[in-house]
């Protein structure tokens, strides 16, 4: 199989990166694991996609860091390859780490993946879904029972009205922003606060708001999900708990531990997996607090380095394997239809 895994920037990719934890397992199950960036891709001529993309010289590697170390360095193999020609382009590339000034950055992965896939390349996550999923409106279309209570719109008196009716807290944040920036945490009852938030706020268009859940202050649960359902190899949850610390007169912290996950928990992933696989989302991780939703992750799902060290299974491997799956399934259809075809003939 050959894979490709686009991301923001091969030579700022961390070790303990998701993608380079999947690129591994690719190669350990002897498969070609290509990567490319943001500024390497090629709409040719001929109506091909292409790009410049590396790919490390030995099959493996006892860590990621040696493997990073090979992909970035002059030791790689640098090739213009025709993405056509891949099995699995895999989408994993954050909008939110491209700055305002490579706005058009944002897209790229997205309106590129759409035209590879014409040609028949299995690309995931589906860029179709991804291009529904980059505006905070895309939240808002899962069950409500799954959400905290959230009101969208550009009108103060209604985001007062909203605010007055919770007891504490709410999140004011703007419906087009990237990368957790303009969020604001402000009593309901504050309300000069308020007016000078929504003011700033509304200069960006539409504002979030959204009723705070105390159990936040003391962290979520993450977990990951493949084609719509929990990560579950080798008899483990691919899941962790994110713990937040707030000590008087510093920022807040945060560690992580493992994940005891509830049955509401899982419930929440069985609400979501329809529309999830409707939209073509084979790789994302679930952020839950309490019994509550609190963000769907589908650009870089990350964090499996942490899973994996809590719970012991590679559940790389398992996503690898899944992949191989697909692949298998895809071309064995295209053998029948072909065969089919014939027979009508």
């Amino acid at each position: 199989m050959r894979i490709g895994f686009f991301v923001n920037d091969v030579q700022k990719e961390l070790s303990h990166y998701t993608t380079n934890g999947l690129a591994l397992a690719a190669l350990g199950r002897d498969h070609e694991a290509w990567v490319m960036g943001v500024d390497d891709l090629i709409y040719d001529e001929d109506d091909k996609v292409k790009s410049v993309a590396r790919h490390v010289p030995k099959k493996k590697y006892k860590s990621s860091e040696a493997y990073l170390k090979d992909l970035k360095g002059s030791q790689a193999r640098v090739e213009e390859i025709t993405l056509d020609d891949l099995d699995v382009l895999f989408l994993r590339f954050d909008p939110a780490r491209e700055p305002e000034s490579r706005h058009w950055a944002r897209r790229v992965g997205i309106d590129f993946g759409r035209a590879a896939m014409r040609n028949g390349v299995l690309v995931l996550n589906d860029p179709n879904g991804l291009s529904h999923a980059r505006n905070k409106l895309y939240f808002q279309l899962f069950p409500q029972d799954v959400r905290p209570k959230t009101i969208i719109t550009r009108n103060r008196e209604h985001i007062k009205a909203f605010a007055s009716k919770r007891k504490g807290f709410v999140i004011l944040k703007p419906l087009q922003g990237f990368g957790g920036k303009g969020i604001f945490k402000v009593r309901g009852t504050e309300t000069s606060n308020l007016n000078q938030i929504i003011d700033a706020l509304s200069d960006g268009g539409y504002i979030i708001a959204q009723e705070y859940l105390e159990e936040a202050s003391k962290g979520d649960t993450r977990l990951f999900l493949v084609n719509g359902q929990p990560l579950y190899f080798k008899g483990k949850y691919a899941a962790f708990r994110r713990i937040i610390t707030a000590e008087h007169g510093l920022p807040p912290t945060a560690s992580f531990e493992r994940a005891e996950l509830t049955d509401e928990i899982l419930e929440i992933a069985e609400v979501v997996r329809p529309k999830l696989i409707r939209d073509g989302i084979f790789f994302a991780r679930l952020d839950i607090v309490g019994n509550k939703l609190m963000e769907i992750n589908v650009f870089t799902a990350g964090g499996l380095d942490l899973a994996q060290s809590f719970e012991g299974p590679n559940f790389c491997q398992a996503i690898v394997g899944a992949l191989e799956r697909k692949i298998e399934y895809i071309k064995f259809s295209r053998r029948s239809f072909n065969n089919l075809e014939m027979a009508t003939m």
